[in-house]
């Protein structure tokens, strides 16, 4: 927790590692994540550096896996890929050679059995279609009088007919009487379905009319060899005459990819060569099922160690281009790297150094100095899982300053609460705690599924908020009374009506007056008296409770922000901000607003309804206008035997604190731009002048980093007198306004609670009600379909709408009026070389 409140030290370090030992030495950096490399080589491009050939090597091999990885997802219906957890370490170099050839062997066995599987595949195809001819082209010469084709008569005139005739079955059965056997060839074979529109018109051009075709559709789809996807065909028969029209006719045939095969004419012939044809398909058939066999077994070995294949390569690859951010020193013998090291695990670095040199058994140790430097570090937060949402919120406005305070750990409480008081219906909450609940008992198992709906990404990123946000709006619901729109009477009211019932049934509305005994003076145990639900003037009183309520925490939350702000003041050793800033800051917020939330409580405790005249509800003033008043010197002439203020010198104390808070605003605008010029840069220069020498070790102890860093922004060049003094100015107009316009931009609490509520109620007393209406036995029917139908706009519109819009008026809240009053946000995130950030950085490319 020590990280969430403040940002760790940082040191920067060089790394002086032997080359042998280089490897393993950040491959445990790596499995750590605690360590940020810095490009040495940034002159180079990415040819010119040391290790660029081992990490082609890497390249290779994810081409490989890529390859192999293809080729499991094309059969992923028959060879399951098991999910693994498990991320196995790096390779080490002897590890590498093994990885290699056993990447090179599966490679090359998958690809001679792709290619044998592709040519048995092609064999098939080609008896496929030769059985679809042989069986369909029969049908086709029983058509033809094959006994008077034989004959050695001629008929001059038939070719004037079959010139005449069109492409057609009834052109074929009424000139194939005159055409002999001695002139007509044909050609029979397959050509793709989507062809055969222009395989006819194009056949008929070269031909002008002179070629007889015959088609017929195969019923059943055929699989491409290469591809494995369905393929439609159709049988042709080509009747024609000559050897030009021939020689026409399969150039044609080539050109529309149609393959024909060799088809006797006689009916035994044919029969014969399909018996062939599928004892041939039968054998093929058998070869085929065990080829297939034994590529889902290979393919199965493989995809069990794919997972690991594929996560030590990348982990390869990344140590590699890690590598390459280290310099060469002059001897060639040692590789130099700096980087950012927490300083808490210093230690564990400089053991994985001496670990690292100790396993490739080097005479030379690895070693760890650290650099004396003013340049700004990053910031470093360390989460867990419940954290990391919060931390995500803070991050997504801007990244803390180097050891500035995190506000992420003050979220974690006052965002969901003030999330709660905008939502504020526990039926509502329960749905959102059942919700981050589910996420949250079951994130291992969500984890693990990879999904690339965005809008879920962030639900399961954002579960504790949720979780949290859900169990809050629970509480308020309970302060505010409020189950969907309805109340609940757990302790009984302690309101009572002492009228009779003839005069309760005859008026409308009944006025209770809390000073008699309609009221037993006993508040409601538990939030807000259920009676209130029923009350005409509901509203009217819950606007006053609820606008108090969101000034208060307003108030609060604005002043605990401006507290945070010292504790930075005392880090950065800035005292000087805390007189100059802090403390007119302070007054001007409490001897004006908190003053005005003071009031309230004391409006509160003592004006009650059975109190004397002068502190009766009826002569109680109104905060607002008493608050106006004291800004402005004015007064307001009070009701008849009432006082205008609450206590005795409140006037005078009030004129003391509006001019104590006028008398803070000069402080805030000229004090710290005074104390700079007047004593900072001074004493700046005469320490300037009294340094003649300046020896240092570049070994320093952990103890010491924190004073080689006090603050970023001692070391940033000094800025003009004026332009100190104008942002300065910058800085208290905003803060003095701001103190105004956030106290009221606190009031969307407030509004965001009323509006959710009359919202909730509205659907309540229009949807579900007409369904509570009716007392036939048709009532069940229409009170489901009511039901669907709030549920439905209850989800959509309460829980999903409401429920964004109120996070983001919490976020607001967050970033400007609680955040502004500490929080810089100038600084860089620490970007650690970490071998989790690198796996999920490749899913992602990789889906």
């Amino acid at each position: 927790m020590g990280s969430m409140f403040r940002s760790e030290e940082m040191a920067l370090c060089q790394l002086f590692i032997q080359p042998e030992a280089a490897y393993a030495s950040v491959a445990t950096m790596g499995e750590a994540g605690v360590v940020q490399f810095r490009d040495l080589n940034s002159e180079m491009n990415v040819f010119q550096r040391k290790f660029v050939s081992e990490v082609r090597r890497c390249d290779e091999l994810e081409r490989k896996l890529r390859y192999i990885q293809a080729e499991v997802h094309k059969d992923h219906v028959l060879v399951p890929v098991p999910e693994s957890s498990v991320f196995p370490f790096a390779p080490n170099p002897r590890e590498i050679i093994n990885l290699e050839s056993q990447l090179e062997r599966t490679e090359n066995e998958i690809l001679e059995l792709s290619h044998n599987a592709v040519n048995l595949k092609s064999n098939y195809l080609e008896l496929t279609e030769l059985k679809h001819v042989l069986e369909k082209t029969h049908a086709f010469f029983e058509e033809l009088d094959m006994d008077f084709l034989d004959q050695d008569g001629t008929n001059s005139s038939g070719q004037d007919s079959l010139t005449k005739a069109l492409i057609s079955d009834e052109a074929l059965n009424s000139h194939s009487s005159q055409v002999t056997r001695g002139r007509l060839g044909f050609v029979a074979g397959v050509v793709p379905r989507e062809r055969v529109p222009g395989f006819e018109r194009m056949l008929w051009r070269i031909s002008r009319g002179n070629v007889f075709l015959r088609r017929a559709e195969l019923e059943e789809s055929l699989e491409d060899p290469a591809t494995g996807n369905e393929i439609f065909k159709t049988v042709f028969v080509a009747f024609f005459q000559g050897e030009q029209l021939k020689s026409r006719v399969k150039k044609v045939c080539s050109g529309f990819h149609a393959s024909f095969y060799n088809c006797p004419s006689a009916h035994s012939e044919r029969q014969e060569m399909l018996k062939g044809v599928k004892t041939r398909l039968e054998d093929l058939n058998m070869v085929l099922n065990q080829t297939r066999d034994h590529r889902q077994r290979v393919l199965t070995t493989v995809a069990k160690e794919l997972h690991n294949w594929g996560v030590m390569v990348r982990k390869m690859k990344a140590i590699y281009h890690t590598l390459n951010l280290f310099n060469m020193d002059v001897t060639k013998k040692c590789l130099i790297g700096e980087c950012w090291i927490p300083v808490k695990d210093l230690q564990f670095i400089r053991q994985t150094l001496a670990e690292g040199s100790k396993a490739v058994g080097s005479s030379i140790p690895s070693f760890l100095n650290i650099i004396e430097t003013n340049e700004k570090p990053p910031t470093f937060n360390r989460t867990n899982r419940f954290t990391q949402g919060f931390q995500n919120l803070v991050d997504s406005y801007g990244i803390a300053g180097y050891r500035e305070v995190n506000p992420a750990l003050y979220t974690i409480i006052t965002f969901p609460f003030l999330f709660g008081i905008m939502f504020g219906d526990a039926g509502h909450g329960i749905i959102l705690t059942v919700f981050g609940a589910y996420m949250v008992l079951y994130e291992q198992q969500l984890s693990k599924t990879k999904s690339s709906n965005e809008i879920w990404n962030i639900f399961f990123g954002g579960r504790y908020i949720i979780l949290l946000m859900g169990l809050f709006s629970i509480y308020t619901g309970i302060i505010y009374n409020d189950v969907f729109s309805k109340s609940v009477n757990i302790f009984g009211s302690s309101w009572s009506v002492h009228v009779s019932a003839k005069e309760v049934l005859g008026n409308k509305s009944i006025t209770l007056d809390p000073a008699t005994v309609d009221y037993s003076q006993k508040p409601y145990p538990l939030g807000l008296d259920p009676v209130w639900q029923v009350a005409v003037n509901k509203i009217i009183f819950l606007n006053s409770y609820k606008m108090k309520l969101s000034i208060i925490f307003g108030v609060v939350h604005m002043m605990f922000g401006v507290i945070l702000s010292v504790v930075n003041h005392v880090h950065f050793k800035k005292k000087h901000n805390i007189l100059l800033q802090f403390i007119p800051q302070m007054l001007f917020l409490v001897l004006l607003f908190f003053y005005m939330v003071s009031l309230m409580f004391l409006k509160w405790v003592w004006y009650g309804p059975k109190n004397p005249l002068k502190t009766s509800p009826r002569c109680a003033p109104s905060v607002l206008i008493m608050f106006i008043n004291m800004m402005l010197f004015k007064h307001t002439v009070p009701f008849e035997g009432c006082d205008e203020y609450m206590f005795e010198g409140q006037e005078r104390l009030q004129k003391i604190f509006v001019t104590v808070a006028i008398m803070c605003i000069p402080v805030m605008l000229l004090g710290k731009p005074l104390y700079v010029i007047l004593y900072e840069r001074r004493r700046k220069k005469r320490q300037g002048e009294g340094c003649t020498d300046v020896n240092g070790s570049i070994e320093l102890k952990e103890t010491e980093v924190s004073t080689m860093i006090d603050d970023p922004a001692s070391h940033e060049e000094e800025e003009p007198a004026s332009e100190l003094f104008i942002h300065q100015s910058i800085e208290t107009i905003e803060y003095v306004l701001s103190t105004v316009s956030h106290t009221a931009s606190y009031l969307r609490l407030w509004a965001l609670s009323l509006a959710h509520a009359q919202l909730s109620e509205v659907l309540w007393n229009m949807v579900l009600r007409m369904g509570l209406t009716s007392e036939t036995h048709w009532g069940a029917i229409k009170l489901y379909l009511t039901f669907g139908i709030w549920s439905i706009f209850t989800l959509a519109i309460l829980v999903m709408m409401e429920g964004l819009s109120a996070f983001l008026h919490t976020l607001r809240l967050h970033w400007v009026e609680f955040m502004s009053k500490f929080y810089v946000g100038n600084g860089h995130a620490f970007q650690p070389f970490w071998f989790k950030h690198v796996l999920e950085t490749e899913e992602s490319i990789d889906d």
